[in-house]
């Protein structure tokens, strides 16, 4: 395969948006953690059901931080292979550009587990509704 500018081109617009994606989840997530806690430190509020979201949030938010790590790295390894090719590195620019595909793989794998257990914590969050959640 050849590797020009136009393929790391390809990956400019898809970056920055799943980036963009990445942190309004992780904005929401801050948002309802920041809730949780002034109602629990500041109110004495602690249902019992709270002490499985306090844990869910937590695994959220580490997903979250690995998802954007990888999305970064992704951004660094694209910018990377642009800086290979002006070079005229191509093998090492093929290897950058191979590093920043995984790691774009990696990171929607991650974001796909957080979305996941978020999906699975709202079903727990609407059990004691009487609605079908399945």
């Amino acid at each position: 395969m050849n590797i020009d500018y136009t393929v790391t081109a390809l990956m400019f617009p898809a970056i920055p948006l799943l980036m963009s994606i990445y942190s309004n989840r992780f904005h929401s997530l801050s948002k309802l953690i920041r809730e949780l806690h002034d109602e629990h430190v500041y109110e004495n509020h602690v249902p019992h059901e709270w002490k499985k979201q306090f844990i869910n949030l937590s695994g959220r938010i580490t997903l979250l931080r690995w998802t954007i790590m990888f999305a970064a790295f992704g951004f660094l390894f694209n910018m990377m292979t642009v800086l290979g090719l002006y070079l005229n590195e191509i093998l090492i620019a093929r290897l950058i550009f191979g590093s920043c595909c995984l790691s774009m793989i990696i990171s929607i794998l991650f974001f796909i587990r957080e979305i996941h257990i978020s999906t699975n914590a709202l079903k727990l969050h609407m059990a004691d509704m009487d609605v079908d959640v399945s």
